[in-house]
């Protein structure tokens, strides 16, 4: 995996974290996340450069890698930034509680197993 998909995978990662972060500040419940719009605006601060940096990996590592739903990532950013709106607080929160750290586990043994190559 050339590096630039490296720093790209360890940039993801770090907003993965950040959700977390988050949560663990404003509350581990749906009902938090509902009610707060800071909470809100920034968990999807989060997930728009999520999106943002997977449009910046090399075709290469999308291929390589395809159990990682790469597409419904960028879905996702291209949600939060032009139909906001329309987003429903119970697939926001399944994005924040499920999605989110299967994606960060992922990429860990991604790059976990990369520097084993």
């Amino acid at each position: 995996m050339k590096h630039s998909d490296q720093v790209i995978l360890q940039k993801i990662i770090y907003y993965c974290n950040e959700i977390d972060m988050l949560m663990n500040r404003f509350g581990k419940s749906q009902e938090a996340y509902e009610q707060d719009r800071a909470y809100q605006y920034a968990v999807s601060t989060c997930i728009v450069q999520i999106g943002e940096l997977v449009a910046r990996l090399t075709e290469e590592t999308l291929a390589a890698n395809d159990s990682i739903p790469w597409r419904a990532i960028r879905g996702m950013r291209n949600i939060y930034v032009h139909d906001y709106e329309k987003t429903k607080y119970k697939t926001m929160w399944q994005t924040m509680t499920e999605d989110i750290p299967t994606l960060r586990s992922q990429l860990l043994d991604l790059l976990d197993h990369d520097e084993d190559s």
